[in-house]
């Protein structure tokens, strides 16, 4: 994964390869990557103040971790607000993966980095969020979960087990492999890539659904669509509109997934799409317009996707 934590001076070699394990835990907490920068930073910050001020940290990997999960869970219970009146869908920012990853690295990802699971992860709360991530991602002991989130062991315990459940009642039954993934995602960009989207609706799950993250900037939707021929009536009128205005697409995997980038005739970014895969059938489209949470892949942004405030 890309480090995307700010370096802070003075932390030391060994300090500097905890950066990766910081953000993938205050990411996958926050689903922001600008958020999980700023706590990961602040937790640096913090661990060389403690330095400067003489105090002995004799684990910079538990400190760390430490102060990034309880600043995320504070987050966390700060943003509840924003969220509730977020308008639309909400979808975490997306994470651009590598093309090439090796397999086990990419279903590792695939299974705690993709969108799916990080919506999942909103059914619970904050504290809930961290014991479940902390066990069941990043394999950390119920000892040390007990210290970072101020909990006795057994309590953490029993939080596991219920998050956990609650996680599962909303996976997928029947996991499709990295190929069958890869194949049935080349067929349907492929497809639009030509511009031949007939074939589009065998490709989709009969209850398919939508999501379209505008966030009231972009164009996005109020609510999620369901079924496939919903769905389906909605894509090819999308793809008919990138057809029309010259949009060009580049293949990219999202937070492990098979996805596009979408950009207009002048090469400015307008959205992301991520394919959610199981059963051989595609069972979700997410689209990311909210130019706030693209801004981060590193494109100039094009004003196709934004809701134009003054046409009324």
């Amino acid at each position: 994964m890309t480090d995307h934590a700010v370096s802070t001076p003075g932390d030391g070699e060994a300090c500097e390869d905890l950066r990766p394990l910081m953000f993938s835990i205050a990411y996958r907490m926050l689903g922001s990557v600008s958020d999980a920068e700023d706590v990961v930073q602040e937790g640096f910050l913090r661990l060389r103040r403690a330095s400067m001020e003489g105090t002995v940290v004799e684990s910079p990997r538990a400190f760390l971790t430490t102060v990034t999960t309880r600043l995320a869970i504070d987050h966390l219970r700060s943003a509840r607000v924003r969220r509730e009146t977020y308008v639309g869908p909400w979808l975490p920012e997306p994470l651009l993966t590598s093309t090439e990853p090796d397999p086990g690295e990419l279903a590792e990802m695939s299974d705690s980095l993709s969108l799916s699971f990080l919506v999942l992860l909103e059914n619970l709360s904050p504290a809930e969020r961290a014991v479940f991530l902390l066990r069941e991602v990043f394999d950390y002991g119920y000892d040390e979960i007990a210290e970072i989130v101020d909990k006795s062991e057994a309590n953490c315990r029993q939080i596991f087990v219920r998050a956990r459940k609650r996680i599962d009642e909303g996976r997928p039954r029947f996991q499709a492999t990295l190929q069958q993934r890869q194949e049935l995602a080349n067929r349907f960009f492929d497809a639009v890539d030509k511009g031949e989207l007939g074939g589009l609706v065998e490709l989709l799950a009969e209850d398919v659904v939508f999501y379209g993250d505008g966030g009231g900037i972009g164009r996005g939707l109020p609510q999620p669509v369901y079924g496939r021929d919903k769905v389906n009536r909605l894509l090819l009128s999308f793809m008919s509109q990138y057809h029309e205005y010259n949009a060009s697409m580049q293949r990219e995997n999202v937070n492990g997934e098979p996805g596009v980038l979408f950009f207009d005739s002048r090469g400015h970014l307008v959205n992301v799409f991520v394919l959610d895969i199981s059963g051989g059938v595609i069972q979700a489209v997410r689209s990311i317009i909210n130019p706030d949470k693209l801004v981060h892949l590193g494109y100039p942004i094009s004003d196709f996707g934004r809701i134009d405030r003054g046409s009324g």
